[in-house]
């Protein structure tokens, strides 16, 4: 079975958004999960295939999926994470499609320590609009 370490951004991308699916429809179908990542049904089924074979979902020919509770505490870890960089970003006052850009390329390949300083640091910003305002001026000048 894949841990968190060993994933490879394709994975997290589908079970992020096979989660995201589940959590709006209450299902997730191949034909949706191609859709949302824009790519064919046939790769779709090829990764799906392949993270029920690690124990991340189960998948039933033209029945549909369901994520494991490995794969769904692996996907709420990475919607976590995703959430955690959004709201870093956003707390500087950076632009959206910027953000999301960043936290696209950032989110797979940040490391936990890295993301718990990033926590606390936004944190720290949330309570100290004063010290918030310092940063974003600066970084308005650059």
């Amino acid at each position: 079975m894949l841990t968190e370490r060993h994933t490879s951004a394709a994975v997290e991308d589908y079970l992020e958004r096979i989660l995201e699916l589940i959590n709006t429809k209450g299902y997730a179908r191949v034909v949706d999960i191609a859709q949302s990542l824009k790519i064919s049904q046939a790769s779709v089924t090829n990764m799906i295939q392949r993270l029920d074979a690690e124990g991340l979902l189960k998948y039933e020919k033209y029945r549909g999926l369901a994520l494991t509770t490995a794969g769904e505490a692996l996907a709420l870890n990475i919607t976590r994470r995703h959430q955690l960089l959004t709201d870093f970003l956003k707390l500087l006052g950076l632009d959206e499609e910027v953000i999301y850009h960043d936290v696209e390329g950032m989110e797979h390949h940040i490391s936990p320590p890295t993301l718990r300083a990033i926590e606390a640091l936004t944190q720290q910003l949330q309570r100290q609009p004063a010290l918030l305002a310092k940063v974003r001026k600066q970084t308005d000048e650059n």
